[in-house]
């Protein structure tokens, strides 16, 4: 299922075209430092970064925008992040 989403996501964003453009990824996690350490892992140094705790301290939300060069470029992110036992893509 879950690459079923990020094909219909790889035709949306070629669509748009538009690279190198800012994106804006999110992701939800269960609230862990070393899986959020792996979530920041993910973006260079450029990329802005911010993280909010759930009300509940169960999970964390992270919002990070980055200037990618390409569909590909924003694809790998997503496929790396599956990587991370329990991470949520928005």
């Amino acid at each position: 299922m879950a690459k079923d989403v990020y094909a219909k996501l790889r035709v949306k964003l070629e669509e748009e075209g538009g690279f190198p453009k800012p994106y804006l990824f999110k992701f939800i996690i269960p609230s862990d430092n070393k899986k959020l350490a792996l979530v920041e892992a993910l973006f260079g140094s450029e990329a802005q970064v911010t993280t909010r705790q759930s009300k509940s301290n169960k999970y964390i939300s992270i919002s990070a925008k980055e200037v990618m060069m390409s569909v590909d470029e924003v694809m790998t992110v997503y496929n790396k992040s599956t990587e991370i036992e329990g991470i949520i893509s928005l």
